[in-house]
């Protein structure tokens, strides 16, 4: 009756004076794995002064939860490129299907964690700032 009472101080005492191994989360801070999925980014292209993306929306097509919307439009030169290019955060399941889907590798995760909003429009990501991320 008494041993396991024993048994569990036994361990209490020992865990007691090992060194602790909780982060302090807003001083300390620990890098993502490579593989982590966060934030999206769409990438710019120098040569064409524009996004990479050219609005084939497999993107949003391969999207499990349609959190993806691409409006496409055409230039002068009858070039492909987004008019509207916008990822709701708070629907989206992180599962990189996007990334793997865009035959240009116009849009990419981040491994940014921290993504807080202040109200759920915030969390609609819009083109630009999915270009500043």
């Amino acid at each position: 009756m008494i041993g396991p009472l024993l048994k569990g101080l036994k361990i209490t005492l020992r865990e007691f004076f090992n060194p602790a191994i909780t982060l302090r989360y807003p001083e300390e801070k620990r890098e993502p794995y490579p593989r982590w999925r966060g934030l999206h980014h769409l990438e710019w292209d120098e040569e064409r002064n524009r996004e990479k993306c050219v609005a084939c929306r497999l993107c949003s097509t391969v999207c499990p939860s349609q959190c993806i919307t691409v409006v496409p439009g055409e230039d002068e030169k009858h070039e492909m490129y987004p008019v509207e290019y916008t990822i709701d955060e708070l629907r989206c399941i992180f599962c990189g299907f996007c990334v793997e889907a865009c035959p240009v590798n116009a849009i990419i995760q981040r491994t940014t964690y921290e993504i807080a909003g202040e109200s759920r429009e915030s969390m609609i990501y819009t083109k630009e700032m999915l270009l500043k991320t």
